[in-house]
């Protein structure tokens, strides 16, 4: 899945791990010199055939094949410490792009412009995904956030719009709310999920994750329980992971939600909901939402075969050309990441394009704080999570959670 992954394991064992196969690279057994292997988290079928479909098309002009291991997202890290362990890390390395600065600490990757992979043409907030310390270790070929997806008769039938601010979110969200639906849903679970979901109104009201107590993400919490209290958002959503808002959605128990285009599918599976995208509500009109970006990075791993790395830059080239960027944007229901991509991704699924604006201006969550994010997505969760159950107010949650992410030195 696109949307945020679980904690990867700790910097130290990836760096012995990784330090440990790249001194020893060569003396397993591995694939021959005209295989590239991929480490990736393609479990699903369909995913993995398309992958696959991509991989050979790119692979065969080079006159080589491409294996692909995948396993579940959560296990990627544990399967690279492995592989490393025994020396036979891939030639290919698919991350998440939340995890890749824990990768790119250890000094076990590639730079991209080493490596002869060219990220031109592709958008600052994409190339900030795969970028550790101003160095990119990853490309990302196409990426996802988050918009206001909303049922469009229930909108018709209350006679109001999409809401554009957080005013109107309120007021519209109270229209909305009618015997079991509830006007607006979201994820707050106190993980990657529910911070996935705070982040659009934290950082469109100027909160900061380097400073999470300088008063500016005070508002955003403000707003949280404002919903919730108002009774236009079920309490329940401290509960609710953004699949079971999705559930709530479809069941017409929620109006409005905050979800990414991973949802598409399912969505599209209820021919009789009526669903449009629009971008998340800001706290002032007219200022661009600022919202995560997600998706997984293609990185190459230093695993001692420079021979088989020009080989596999060269098919990370192939898969970010732009016409391969489009057909596997919306084979996912990602946004590609060229900006030429994109615009044509956007002309060709035009209800799709909330999606496309809101990726317009995103950015990464590890682009301010590199590796010491799983500590600030854990403080926030905490944060969010106090305020909604009544056991804390915004400004004190947010002092705790500086406290917290800070635990330990910066």
């Amino acid at each position: 899945m696109p949307y945020p992954r679980r904690r990867l394991a700790a910097p130290a064992l990836i760096a012995a791990a990784l330090v440990a196969g790249v001194s020893l690279a060569g003396c397993a057994q591995g694939p021959g010199p005209d295989t590239i292997t991929v480490l990736n988290s393609a479990t699903d079928t369909l995913e993995h055939t398309a992958q696959q479909k991509f991989f050979d098309q790119c692979a065969k002009q080079l006159g080589v094949k491409v294996k692909q291991t995948s396993v579940p997202a959560s296990q990627v890290a544990t399967k690279a410490l492995r592989m490393a362990s025994s020396h036979s890390l891939p030639d290919i390395l698919e991350l998440d792009g939340s995890g890749l600065p824990q990768f790119a600490a250890t000094g076990g990757l590639v730079p991209l412009k080493d490596a002869g992979v060219s990220v031109e043409g592709i958008s600052p907030g994409a190339q900030s995904l795969g970028t550790y310390k101003g160095t990119e270790y990853g490309i990302a070929r196409s990426v996802n956030s988050l918009a206001l997806v909303y049922n469009v008769d229930l909108l018709k039938k209350a006679g109001v719009k999409p809401p554009t601010t957080w005013d109107e979110l309120l007021v519209t969200a109270k229209k909305l709310t009618q015997g079991k639906t509830y006007g607006m849903a979201f994820s707050a679970t106190p993980d990657a999920d529910g911070v996935y979901q705070f982040l659009p109104f934290f950082w469109s009201a100027g909160g900061s994750e380097a400073h999470l107590d300088d008063g500016k993400g005070v508002a955003a919490l403000k707003l949280w329980k404002s919903l919730v209290d108002s009774k236009v958002t079920s309490s329940a959503v401290v509960n609710w992971n953004q699949q079971d808002v999705n559930d709530q959605f479809i069941a017409g128990r929620a109006a409005m939600m905050v979800n990414g285009p991973w949802q598409v599918p399912t969505l599209n599976e209820h021919k009789n909901l009526h669903w449009a995208v629009a971008t998340v509500p800001v706290p002032v009109a007219g200022k661009a939402p600022v919202a995560p970006m997600g998706g997984t990075v293609m990185t190459l791993p230093k695993n001692g075969d420079a021979t088989k790395q020009k080989t596999a830059a060269k098919i990370l080239n192939c898969l970010n050309e732009e016409k391969n960027q489009v057909a596997w944007g919306e084979g996912v229901n990602n946004i590609p990441t060229k900006d030429t991509a994109a615009a044509q991704y956007k002309a060709k699924n035009p209800k799709l394009a909330g999606f496309a604006d809101q990726v317009a201006t995103a950015r990464s969550r590890t682009a301010i704080v590199g590796d010491r994010w799983p500590k600030v997505s854990d403080a926030l969760a905490g944060a969010f999570q106090s305020v909604l159950t009544g056991n804390s107010s915004p400004e004190a949650a947010l002092k705790h959670a500086q406290s917290q992410a800070t635990a330990g030195g910066e």
